[in-house]
């Protein structure tokens, strides 16, 4: 029997607000898939890939707000908070805030997240971080 949904999502949560990849395994899959272009497949390249967030974000912080669960999918709408301090996406520290939210879904599978979908505003982040959108051809 597969521990509860929404837990598997805190967990995920809580990994994002302590900033320890190490517990991802507690959470993710080995052979993880993952839908946004900017992040690989396989949990060694998701643990790469918040390690660049945690670096560029030292202060990142994650609220989950709402989760619904059907049958394998679990859908969670989690919105987040940091200062730009180091590079992310290319683009130089800027020192400045962001606020900004995301609607994710994951495929559970024995227990795990195996599979996600995300979708972001990501014009929206760049605006925040004083960056055209345009200019960096993400657009």
């Amino acid at each position: 029997m597969s521990r509860n949904h929404h837990a598997l999502i805190q967990s995920f949560v809580d990994m994002i607000n302590s900033h320890d990849i190490s517990t991802m395994p507690e959470h993710t899959a080995s052979g993880h898939i993952d839908h946004n272009p900017v992040v690989a497949d396989g949990i060694e390249a998701n643990q790469a890939f918040w390690v660049q967030v945690f670096t560029a974000f030292p202060d990142l912080k994650g609220v989950l707000h709402d989760v619904i669960v059907e049958g394998d999918r679990v859908a969670a709408r989690l919105e987040y908070t940091a200062t730009h301090q180091g590079t992310f996406l290319g683009i130089p520290a800027t020192g400045r805030s962001v606020n900004f939210q995301s609607i994710d879904i994951w495929r559970v599978e024995d227990g795990l997240l195996a599979e996600h979908w995300d979708q972001l505003n990501m014009d929206d982040i760049f605006r925040q971080l004083g960056v055209d959108p345009a200019a960096l051809g993400q657009s």
